[in-house]
């Protein structure tokens, strides 16, 4: 049974990259009618932000991407945030203490940061110096008799390699010497990441564990951990890391990493996971646009690329137009009408559907281009008081008009330009003008009809 999931930390608001990697898990789940997970890795205290587990929850919901088991949901594995789980860590850590796999270490914060500096200045990479690893018992026992501060380390074993074997790179080496007696259980008695994200692993029986490459080099540690443990470990693929264009990686410094910030662009989620779909990966049939369901059908995690996708803004601006043009009128109606909210008239919205289906890529666009219809122009980005005359023979002719209808607004403001002997194109850009305010809006004549009569002749006749 596949077993997969996504352990997102309450530290803020949900990151695109987060979604990115939930992708993945959940279409492999669900392509081998396995379960997904969504486990709170909440143990950072420092960092920890109240509501952000709720926000959390509502991204996936936003993407359709539900979970089988979580701390809102349950589950036969729980419970599903890692704060709740203290017991069993603490548990499994004094399990690697009593095998000789772990020890206690009681150096000062003012210690730590000394010997570091001292690795520095002589150019080495710092490390623990394991100035604590060859206590006494009695030793040990002393210190935590007089509630000296400690944590517990991993004792890791010298003069070994230790293979990392990754679903989407291979075999990876490592030298023993080079990795770190990583702490596993911090002074306020939370574990780091490390030794909860085996046992949570190990106990909630995940069979594939995808994470982005920036844990590679921790790799090693988890890899005896299972070993020390006598667990059998989950399958591991390490994601390529998302980058901007300039190949800088996608962080929290930029604007659009977060969930948020793509809800209040007009984003459909759907056309975003599209996009994340084909971030380090090749539709196997050359496609660009599918749904979820079709991503389902075909992807594997060992098809999965080493290198860096791109996020590029662009592209995905295009491919949400492509969603957008692909919708039922109706269906983008309630879309837009969701996004602008209660404000705008619900009908003049619905009418104004097909003239804008063409013209935007996200919902955003909706109203900078249409606003027009719902209130007459401050300002145009031409001056226009030096055409009085041209707008009032306009509006001579269009008060003729009998059936307000685009086509017959049409033919009678080409009359006006024979009359006025004009340029097409000069004559359709002023009336574009003191129409909407701007060069560029959706197709004239049939925004005129919609403004009615009346309202576009109060906005001709205002400028003569």
């Amino acid at each position: 049974m596949v077993r997969t999931r996504i352990a997102p930390s309450p530290t803020g608001y949900p990151h695109i990259g987060t979604i990115y990697q939930a992708l993945f898990d959940y279409a492999f789940a669900k392509k081998y009618s396995g379960q997904f997970i969504i486990r709170i890795e909440d143990t950072d205290r420092n960092r920890f932000v109240e509501d952000a587990e709720g926000v959390i929850f509502k991204a996936f919901e936003w993407f359709g991407l539900t979970e089988d088991e979580s701390a809102r949901k349950g589950g036969d594995y729980g419970p599903y945030r890692q704060s709740e789980r203290l017991d069993l860590y603490q548990k499994y850590a004094l399990d690697l203490v009593d095998s000789g796999h772990a020890y206690y270490c009681f150096c000062t914060k003012e210690r730590l940061e000394d010997m570091r500096k001292v690795m520095q200045s002589e150019g080495r990479i710092p490390m623990y110096d394991k100035h604590c690893r060859n206590l006494s018992k009695d030793e040990v026992s002393k210190k935590i008799n007089d509630n000296i501060t400690h944590v517990i380390r991993l004792k890791i074993l010298e003069g070994r390699k230790i293979v990392v074997n990754d679903g989407i790179r291979g075999d990876i080496d490592f030298d023993s010497n080079g990795v770190d007696d990583q702490v596993l259980i911090k002074a306020d008695g939370f574990p780091t990441y490390h030794l909860a994200v085996v046992i949570d692993d190990h106990l909630m029986k995940i069979t594939h564990m995808l994470r982005g490459e920036e844990w590679i080099s921790s790799s090693p540690k988890h890899v005896l951990l299972y070993e020390f443990f006598g667990w059998e470990q989950p399958l591991f693929f390490h994601t390529a890391l998302l980058r901007n264009p300039d190949k800088s990686k996608l962080s929290k410094r930029h604007g659009h990493t977060s969930v948020k910030w793509y809800q209040e662009q007009g984003y459909l989620p759907e056309a975003i996971l599209n996009y994340l779909g084909l971030m380090g990966w090749t539709n196997p049939d050359g496609k660009e646009i599918f749904s979820l369901g079709e991503f389902i059908k075909v992807f594997e995690m060992k098809d999965l690329r080493s290198v860096g996708p791109i996020f590029d803004l662009k592209k995905l601006d295009w491919m949400n137009g492509e969603y957008i043009r692909q919708m039922s009128d109706e269906k983008l109606y309630n879309r837009i009408t969701n996004f602008i909210g209660e404000e705008y008239d619900k009908q003049l919205v619905k009418r104004t559907v097909p003239l804008i289906k063409e013209r935007i890529k996200k919902l955003s666009d909706y109203i900078p281009l249409t606003e027009f219809l719902f209130k007459r122009p401050e300002s145009y980005e031409v001056e226009l008081s030096d055409k009085k005359d041209i707008f009032k023979k306009v509006a001579e002719n269009l008060d003729r008009v009998g059936d307000w209808e685009a086509d017959i607004i049409g033919e009678s403001m080409l009359k006006t330009t024979q009359q006025l002997e004009m340029k097409n194109t000069e004559f359709f850009m002023l009336m574009r003008l003191v129409i909407t305010g701007k060069k560029i809006s959706p197709p004239l004549n049939e925004s005129m009809e919609i403004l009615g009569k009346g309202e576009c002749l109060k906005r001709i006749t205002s400028l003569t």
